[in-house]
């Protein structure tokens, strides 16, 4: 298994090459100029130009490519401009708060899909199958940002019980942080729980046709050990594969999320490093999310072998 996982590993290297090869270009494709934001509006043109040399913008593309990998190649991800501070640094800061959000979304988003999927399955063409259905197809139809708003408007504003904003650190409150991430995550869980939900129902049904479901319910089997037993657990690995799906949505569907709510992860520091053109802060951070992304979907192909034993690994 662990051969395997390194290989993985090995593999993903040249996505993680194109992934910041691809983010370098693009910041330096978005106008303005962060020496002009650091100098300021009354800055004059010499100390702009100056504040560009001290930052190595004045070099040519090629050669801050060359230097931006030569520190990779040592572990540093370089200094954000604005705050002073090295990347990993402050990306390190910011990782709990988008992770402790994004599992809290995923909790929700398995047990509301699961639920409603496997209840359309084993009620189909029923009043609970098509309102399962008409859940999910709402839930994949309203976008997060819009959700979270309508939430703000009744539940913060007229109905006062939860905050409109902003965040409170679990271990400073636990009912505080689970107060004020509450909202974003429901915007966030109920987009997945709808995509969740329908592919458990159509994956249930398929293993409920199959010939060692009939077996096992002739053999008089309880029907509850057939549905969840036998054909939940052979349903799990595409199930699996969504899941893992997910999880990438519910990182890059924080970007929006935590901006909405004053949530400080790392959606809403991307989100304002790239307003005030922090190329390191950038570049850094989406490598770093990416790097996390694959050992998530390596973790998943390794579930694999344990769900299903019919699963190897050469």
């Amino acid at each position: 298994m662990m051969g395997v996982a390194l290989r993985r590993l090995a593999s993903a290297l040249p996505v993680l090459l194109l992934v910041s090869l691809i983010t370098f270009g693009m910041m330096r494709l978005i106008p303005g100029d962060p020496a002009a934001a650091i100098a300021g509006l009354s800055a004059t043109p010499q100390q702009v130009a100056q504040i560009r040399a001290d930052l190595g913008l004045d070099q040519p593309f090629l050669q801050q490519l060359v230097h931006w990998y030569g520190g990779l190649l040592q572990g540093d991800l370089g200094r954000s401009i604005l705050m002073g501070r090295g990347v990993f640094a402050v990306t390190m800061e910011r990782l709990p708060v988008t992770l402790g959000l994004s599992a809290y979304a995923l909790v929700l988003t398995l047990l509301i899909g699961l639920l409603c999927g496997i209840a359309a399955a084993l009620k189909q063409n029923t009043i609970i199958d098509q309102l399962a259905m008409v859940f999910a197809m709402i839930g994949i139809s309203v976008p997060s940002f819009f959700l979270g708003l309508v939430m703000i408007i009744v539940f913060a504003v007229h109905l006062g019980w939860l905050p409109t904003g902003g965040y409170v650190p679990f271990a400073q409150d636990p009912w505080g942080w689970f107060r004020s991430v509450t909202m974003p995550a429901i915007s966030l869980a109920l987009l997945q729980a709808g995509l969740l939900a329908r592919i458990t129902r159509s994956t249930m049904l398929e293993v409920m046709r199959q010939d060692y479901i009939r077996t096992a319910r002739a053999k008089g089997l309880p029907y509850h050990q057939v549905v969840f037993r036998h054909a939940l657990a052979n349903a799990l690995i595409p199930i699996t594969t969504v899941v893992g799906i997910i999880i990438s949505l519910l990182l890059s569907g924080a970007v929006v999320t935590e901006a909405l709510f004053s949530i400080p992860g790392i959606g809403q520091l991307l989100t304002q490093a790239v307003l005030n053109r922090d190329y390191p802060m950038v570049q850094g951070g989406l490598l770093l999310v990416t790097g996390f992304l694959v050992l998530v979907n390596i973790g998943i192909d390794l579930l694999y072998a344990v769900l299903d034993p019919r699963v190897r690994y050469e």
